[in-house]
């Protein structure tokens, strides 16, 4: 298996150019960013998001072909991407953005660099631990955990997709520039409720260093599927792990199960 860490170079990668900006000037202290979240839309960044309580719902998915714009669990929210043709569901107190928008982590030395991110994003408690870390009166927000869906372009098949994404994730988001300390599963071969087979592994840090309050382990588990076109694409979690309120794996393996197919059209793909 090829190096997972680098993904702007290899094979199933999301990258996207970083748009050029002017610099910010300089605002009071109560300024904040979003250190861990570079959500792009196709002409400008959005800032840091609202934070939220998670619920888990009891009511299982409906039966018969889904309706991708509806949530398949009672009182959840849908997360549809109509790039890669999917859709997802989430529980009520997550906040879904936009599907142009983009989620990434760059590279600590080299901020001009994304090393991995995701579109269609859902955040929950986004501001779950916030720090104005270097004393420049800008406070930066780290989220508990995260959601979306990414490209694959070049994937032979969908372990590859899991194997190279889940641990960049870890690295990108808990422990750069330490790629020691990032462990992952072998590949679990999964099909979700609504038929879509693919590829999963989970991917975590054991002993990231902690510069900060808010820097510590965390984990990834991502997906790896073809869409209705064909093509490879991913399902990503990636979250904060031995806190309090941390998202535990159950919550997010339900999420998982609701992935489904949205062709272009955005009527249901019937599953197999």
């Amino acid at each position: 298996m090829q190096n997972p860490y680098q993904q702007p170079d290899q094979p199933g990668a999301l990258y996207q150019p970083p748009l050029q900006q002017p610099p910010e000037p300089r605002q009071p202290p109560q300024r904040r960013t979003n250190r861990l979240t570079m959500a792009l839309t196709a002409l400008m960044a959005v800032g840091a998001i609202a934070a939220v309580t998670a619920v888990i719902m009891t009511r299982d998915e409906q039966d018969g072909p889904p309706d991708p714009s509806k949530p398949l669990v009672a009182g959840w929210k849908t997360v549809v991407n109509p790039k890669y043709g999917t859709s997802f569901d989430v529980p009520p107190d997550w906040e879904v953005l936009s599907p142009d928008v983009f989620s990434g982590h760059g590279d600590d030395k080299d901020p001009d660099k994304i090393l991995i991110g995701h579109t269609a994003p859902a955040f929950y408690k986004s501001e779950w631990c916030s720090i104005d870390a270097d004393g420049d009166g800008a406070v930066s927000d780290f989220p508990l955990g995260s959601v979306g869906t990414k490209g694959a372009e070049g994937a032979k098949d969908t372990t590859e997709v899991a194997e190279k994404n889940a641990p960049t994730w870890v690295y990108a988001a808990f422990t750069q520039p330490d790629k020691s300390v990032v462990k992952w599963d072998k590949p679990v071969e999964y099909t979700t409720k609504y038929g879509l087979k693919g590829t999963y592994v989970k991917a975590r840090s054991e002993g990231a260093k902690q510069p900060n309050r808010c820097a510590g382990d965390g984990q990834a588990i991502v997906f790896g599927f073809k869409n209705s076109e064909g093509a490879f694409a991913a399902w990503d979690f990636y979250g904060r792990t031995g806190v309090p309120g941390a998202i535990p794996d159950s919550l997010i393996m339900r999420i998982l199960s609701t992935v489904r197919l949205t062709p272009p059209t955005g009527t249901p793909t019937p599953t197999p």
